[in-house]
């Protein structure tokens, strides 16, 4: 065994080993049968986490095929490891170009889908734009993340999303621990990893506050830095303030800011205005899912000169001798410098996923986005607390009826 895939073998081994809930979730799921050999394809980012999803599908008896849905998220061991050691179809590498991306999402297409697992939409996209032929056998769908819900909501209310989709990001279990927690300690994670700087002491900011945006403050707050935060939601820029966190504008806080990172699945968000305004030595990295929330190009149009400085980390020197560095060519820098979110988060998020999957082909739904039904929220709910060994109280019957009783107030 080659020493790259002995290490993304232990990658997996280490991962499987604290994903417990979806250990339970799969022998439920295998008892019932109905993702017996059914076709899955999978784009999502390509590393042990993401491979304990897919051999725990392949376990229960479905067909995988699986690309990576970012360029630069790809961990090579892992992937390595899956074709190799378990004879997985895998169609990733870390540094792809666009080309070998859209060509490895095709890849996994070929055996004509049952089921489509997506990271960011572009698997969707792809088979309603590119491989139509395939829509009439595909039961369904679900979505990871925040900004694939974003462009299937548009499809949607466009009404050319053409099969069932389920939100697994607006689960309950899966947007307040991945997009919160895991986010939050995965980014610190990545930006260290990059830099080798300290925090503590340090202007933050933050653009954005959802979910993703507060994990990330949250962490960043508790690493010592002085955290701001800009935002264009009136009510999520109110709640930062209550939270403790300076809001203003973008443009002004990169004024002092010494990292900044982006959370918001929108594009350009530190655009030629906020560049300009940056201070000397700012780190700009970014933690939505597509490489356009920092506009690279006029990063890169801005500048005189620009050169590699550290493995995740480019400068450029700007045309008033200010220099700004960016991480992971503005990519996940949680991904790209990083290892991704922590397993026991994922553990959750893939439970879901894998539950997700077998309700698609179990339920006749009609095209559109549709919210995980609150009995898996549940269940996955249940399970991680049964993991853990942790007990919760239940309602007696009386406070059953009390809270089902409009008349009694007392």
């Amino acid at each position: 065994m080659s020493d790259i895939v002995e290490k993304g073998k232990k990658r997996l081994g280490w991962a499987r080993e604290h994903m417990k809930v979806i250990e339970r979730v799969k022998k439920e799921i295998s008892e019932r049968g109905d993702l017996e050999n059914k076709n899955i394809s999978m784009a999502l980012h390509v590393e042990a986490k993401t491979g304990i999803l897919a051999l725990s599908l392949r376990e229960v008896g479905a067909n995988v095929k699986m690309a990576s849905c970012n360029p630069l998220s790809t961990d090579d061991s892992v992937a390595e490891a899956l074709r190799k050691e378990y004879d997985m179809d895998v169609f990733a590498k870390r540094g792809q170009s666009d080309e070998e991306y859209y060509e490895n999402l095709n890849l996994t297409l070929e055996h004509d889908p049952d089921v489509i697992i997506d990271d960011g939409g572009d698997l969707i996209s792809l088979i309603h734009t590119e491989r139509k032929d395939l829509i009439q056998g595909i039961a369904g769908g679900a979505e990871e993340t925040t900004t694939g819900i974003v462009r299937l909501r548009a499809m949607e209310k466009e009404g050319i999303l053409r099969f069932p989709v389920l939100s697994v990001n607006d689960a309950h279990m899966k947007h307040l621990f991945d997009n919160r927690y895991g986010t939050g300690q995965s980014t610190i994670a990545g930006i260290l990893k990059a830099t080798n700087l300290q925090l503590s002491g340090k202007n933050f900011l933050v653009c954005g506050y959802g979910w993703c945006g507060r994990g990330i403050a949250i962490r960043a707050k508790g690493m010592g830095a002085n955290v701001m935060v800009s935002e264009v939601d009136p009510v999520k820029a109110v709640e930062a303030n209550m939270d403790g966190f300076e809001v203003l504008p973008a443009k002004e806080g990169i004024k002092k800011a010494d990292f900044v990172v982006t959370a918001t699945g929108c594009k350009g968000v530190v655009h030629e205005k906020e560049l300009e305004n940056a201070k000397d030595g700012c780190i700009l990295a970014n933690s939505g899912h597509f490489n356009n929330e920092i506009s690279v190009q006029k990063l890169k149009d801005m500048s005189v000169s620009t050169s590699r400085v550290r493995d995740d980390v480019r400068g450029y020197e700007m045309k008033d001798g200010r220099k700004l560095y960016l991480l992971s060519q503005g990519r996940l820098v949680n991904l790209a410098a990083g290892q991704g979110h922590p397993a026991e988060i994922m553990d959750m998020s893939f439970s879901l996923q894998m539950m997700a999957a077998e309700y698609v082909v179990k339920e006749d739904l009609e095209p559109g986005v549709h919210n995980i039904p609150r009995e898996i929220d549940e269940k996955v709910a249940l399970t991680k607390l049964k993991s853990d060994d942790i007990r919760i109280d239940k309602l007696r019957e009386e406070q059953k009826d009390y809270l089902g009783n409009w008349k009694e107030g007392t």
